[in-house]
């Protein structure tokens, strides 16, 4: 199970959680009380919800009824958003699963770096963390800062969908962005390569985008970079790292995710715990 409970009271005191999940024996989510925090004062409720399961989801609606029973604020930390990729065609996933979570009338849901502005523009009563400042912290370093010393000479954007996500790492790094392209057989529309703008030689290069799932791209793109893995560094905000994605330490000396998804592979990434960042949005 990948959802987890808390409970807050007034500002951000911790107490002990108020609710617990648990399943009957046909299947079906349940939640209990195990520890009963009424009169300790305001309450707010917390639970945290990592990857993509349905069951999860079911979980998450029957504690927010149970929450609003007892007329407690609500938060879901969902630092993946389900659906966020399903952001177009036939079924409108994004929309499906955020027709969902706004059912369950969430007082705030925190996600971290989405895929793209269309499943925020979804849901209700949204706050997001951006990667921006967890990649400079816990990855590339401050040019200005002797303890966390600069670890990387540019940021490349793999992809046009990844451009702005990455210029936000390169501005609050302070390195150059280098952008690259898929390209397709205009006949069939599938892939046919990729292309860099020139890197300068000897310099150390993160390729930055938000979600990893087989690795074909990151994998391809390194292939027509041609340096070293030595060179590369790859940095993904949700690192589901299926099928061949453990191939990609052949391409990249270093691999950094965090822990929004359980990973379908254990590629011996390096994972940025989110929970300090999900908790500092809490409003």
């Amino acid at each position: 199970m990948a959802i987890t409970f808390s409970t807050r009271i007034g500002p951000g005191f911790t107490t002990q959680p108020t609710f617990a999940a648990m399943y009957f024996p046909a299947g079906e989510a349940h939640i209990k009380v195990v520890d009963d925090n009424s009169g300790k004062g305001a309450l707010t409720e917390v639970a945290l919800l990592t990857g993509a399961d349905a069951n999860d989801l079911i979980t998450l609606a029957m504690w927010a009824d149970a929450c609003h029973q007892r007329s407690a604020r609500t938060v879901a930390l969902l630092p993946y958003l389900p659906g966020a990729r399903q952001d177009r065609g036939l079924p409108f996933g994004a929309k499906v699963y955020a027709d969902l979570i706004n059912s369950m009338r969430i007082d705030q849901v925190v996600c971290f770096d989405p895929h793209s502005p269309v499943m925020p523009g979804l849901l209700d009563n949204l706050t997001i963390v951006d990667s921006a400042a967890v990649v400079r912290r816990h990855v590339v370093g401050r040019a200005d800062s002797d303890e966390v010393p600069q670890r990387y000479t540019g940021i490349i954007a793999p992809d046009h969908g990844a451009i702005a996500r990455a210029q936000r790492v390169a501005d609050a790094t302070h390195l150059p962005l280098y952008k690259a392209e898929k390209h397709r057989d205009p006949g069939t529309g599938r892939l046919s390569g990729f292309s860099c703008e020139p890197l300068p030689a000897g310099g150390r290069y993160l390729v930055v985008d938000d979600i990893c799932d087989g690795g074909g791209t990151f994998r391809g793109l390194a292939a027509a970079i041609g340096l070293p893995r030595e060179q590369l560094g790859l940095w993904v905000s949700h690192g589901v790292f299926s099928g061949k994605a453990l191939g990609l330490t052949e391409s990249f000396g270093e691999i950094v995710t965090t822990d929004s998804f359980p990973p379908k592979n254990d590629i011996g990434a390096t994972v940025v715990p989110l929970h300090p960042y999900l908790i500092g949005a809490i409003k």
